[in-house]
């Protein structure tokens, strides 16, 4: 203590704890590459203070803009996996990686677009071109629109997906995207659950095997 110059071990009995100053918190790389005409919103707060996030225009984007290219870590699987995100895999010196986004310090702002569940929310499509992937807006988005993003026709056949979202039969009960080939969904052995490709089984059972 400064005060009555003795060392103590906790606060000061006389002259009381020292006022803490905090550092400021710093945004990570993935929220500070957003663009000035972007925001994320928190949509639900899961366990754990887990925060799911969309990314919203604030003004009108025109049709026809690309953003990327996307920000990844080249990996044969997945570390991180979000049923709410695309899955992302480019074509490198001959093989095949995924775009592995584990941390938000490891991606750019990319990596918050949620996928399209159908083909009327969809505004933003995703393609590979010289080894990177793009996602580029498939019609005007209006300020307060959630940019949502599903594969270009080329991409999805490379992931193994369909090209085009199912239409959701009502609102109450979405469908997530289902492949047309196979006609069967891809289910995990561990946990029985169902994937629309190869790609996503693949990656969910990385997680089974990080887990073991």
């Amino acid at each position: 203590c400064e005060d009555c110059g003795k060392s103590l071990i906790g606060e000061c009995k006389l002259h009381g704890p020292l006022i803490r100053a905090k550092d400021r918190v710093i945004p990570s790389r993935a929220r500070l590459t957003l663009p000035h005409y972007l925001t994320l919103r928190v949509l639900e707060l899961r366990a754990g203070n887990q925060q799911i996030l969309g990314v919203f225009a604030k003004k009108v984007i025109q049709k026809r803009t690309q953003f990327g290219p996307y920000v990844g870590q080249l990996s044969t699987k997945l570390t991180r996996y979000d049923e709410s995100r695309l899955v992302l895999q480019v074509l490198k010196d001959g093989g095949k990686y995924f775009l592995d986004t584990p941390n938000e310090d490891c991606g750019n702002w990319m990596m918050f677009v949620r996928l399209a569940r159908n083909q009327e929310e969809q505004t933003l499509v995703a393609y590979q071109h010289c080894g990177e992937v793009y996602f580029t807006t498939v019609k005007p988005i209006e300020p307060h629109t959630e940019l949502k993003v599903w594969y270009a026709a080329d991409y999805a056949k490379f992931m193994e997906a369909s090209a085009v979202s199912i239409k959701e039969e009502s609102d109450a009960c979405p469908l997530p995207p289902v492949a047309k080939e196979p006609v069967d969904p891809w289910t995990c052995s561990s946990c029985r659950s169902t994937f629309a490709t190869f790609a996503l089984l693949e990656s969910h059972q990385c997680i089974h095997k990080d887990r073991v």
